[in-house]
């Protein structure tokens, strides 16, 4: 039996989900099982890969198909790349025989296509994993706003689940959402993200990366992560956070990552005159453990209307790291909810930049409660979502879903 994960972005791309899928194949591979991880070119294109359509090659005890797509950010050309990334897939469901589980890493909705043809035509059985609520997030956002689209949309997403024979989601409230639409309650498995807590820990914020960006002697309230459709706006009001509190010399936000909405941010904070506010690109991810040690604050942002249906992973990220957290969400969303329930940190409303910026002064104020909030964060992500437990999880799914 072979294990096919497809997924749009793999390592060396930067992102929560090539860390996740890296992890995830090699642990399926350690157990004895053939996996293959079905993706992209990198979007950054090295000499290993330049001017090629299409390359397989061993990574470990597991192979990696990948196909070109075009990696533009915008969100027409987006949806390209989803296209022509799904036609790859759909070439791939040759090699597949029957038995073989096909897991499916959404978005893109596309690669229902893929499942049904590889469901049909080889036997295999289709295992979907939703991390984002597709097409709701891009309703929410206004990216998709034709009725036609929207309709055609949410019948590609009912279908999608109705090819699937088992669904993975990451939180209850993706479940709550996949059960209005009417999906079945026995065809579907909560299981969280996971996190390395092996290999992100508290370390002194003096460190060698610290030094090196300037940050040691700094109160630092960083974001890091893609600066996406899902948190642009609450991003923005940091900013503006920022700027109230430009007189607290020692405080200093730092935003770390890519993606199609860093242009707009780093053009607001220019035109709001922020002296106090540093953008940085991905730092490589062995660096990663000293980048959150860096910080004070981290910054969990969700826009209002993605709140209910987005559960970012870097949240058990953050929280591995043993700092305080502080959700930009509304009091009813999962993050909120996490965050109160294990008292790792404060959470405000997204467009409130003046609630963000008097919870910024109240953790710097007490030093003492943050690193309290740390320590309960850490112990937290240590007991419920450590890599081993729950990808243990995913293997007993995939067992149960053999002929």
């Amino acid at each position: 039996m072979k294990i096919s994960i497809h997924t749009m972005y793999f390592l060396p791309d930067y992102g929560s989900a090539p860390i996740l899928i890296n992890e995830l194949a090699e642990f399926l591979a350690g157990r004895g099982h053939d996996v293959e991880v079905v993706t992209t070119m990198p979007r950054q294109r090295t000499a290993e890969f330049r001017g090629l359509f299409t390359s397989v090659k061993r990574r470990l005890d597991f192979r990696v198909k990948r196909f070109w797509t075009n990696a533009t950010p915008h969100p027409l050309g987006r949806l390209l790349a989803w296209n022509i990334y799904t036609a790859g897939t759909i070439l791939n469901v040759l090699t597949l025989r029957k038995g073989d589980i096909v897991f499916l890493r959404t978005p893109p909705l596309q690669l229902g296509l893929t499942g049904f043809l590889a469901k049909w035509l080889r036997g295999a059985k289709v295992l979907l994993n939703v991390q984002d609520i597709h097409p709701d997030l891009s309703i929410e956002s206004g990216i998709l706003r034709n009725p036609l689209g929207i309709g055609f949309a949410r019948a590609l997403e009912k279908w999608v689940y109705g090819v699937s024979n088992h669904i993975v989601v990451i939180s209850e409230g993706f479940r709550r959402n996949l059960l209005a639409k009417g999906v079945p309650a026995g065809k579907m498995s909560v299981i969280p993200n996971w996190v390395d807590t092996d290999f992100l820990k508290p370390l002194p914020k003096d460190n060698p990366l610290s030094r090196k960006l300037g940050l040691q002697d700094k109160f630092v309230v960083m974001y890091s992560g893609t600066i996406s459709i899902s948190s642009n706006l609450a991003l923005e009001r940091i900013l503006e956070a920022a700027r109230s509190l430009n007189e607290e010399k020692d405080i200093l936000f730092v935003v770390v990552g890519e993606g199609l909405k860093k242009g707009g941010l780093e053009q607001k904070a220019r035109g709001l005159g922020l002296d106090n506010v540093v953008f940085l690109p991905f730092q490589p991810y062995d660096d990663l453990p000293y980048l959150l040690a860096s910080s004070d604050i981290l910054l969990v942002p969700l826009d209002r209307d993605k709140s209910a249906i987005s559960v970012p992973s870097k949240l058990y990220n953050f929280m591995a790291a043993g700092r305080p957290i502080l959700g930009l969400t509304m009091n009813d969303s999962e993050v909120a909810a996490v965050i109160r329930g294990t008292e790792s940190g404060l959470s405000v409303l997204p467009d409130d930049s003046e609630a963000i910026g008097a919870a910024i002064l109240e953790l710097k104020a007490d030093r003492d409660r943050g690193r309290t909030f740390g320590a309960n964060a850490r112990a937290y992500v240590a007991e419920h979502f450590a890599k081993t437990t729950i990808l243990e999880r995913y293997e007993r799914v995939i067992t149960e879903m053999r002929p």
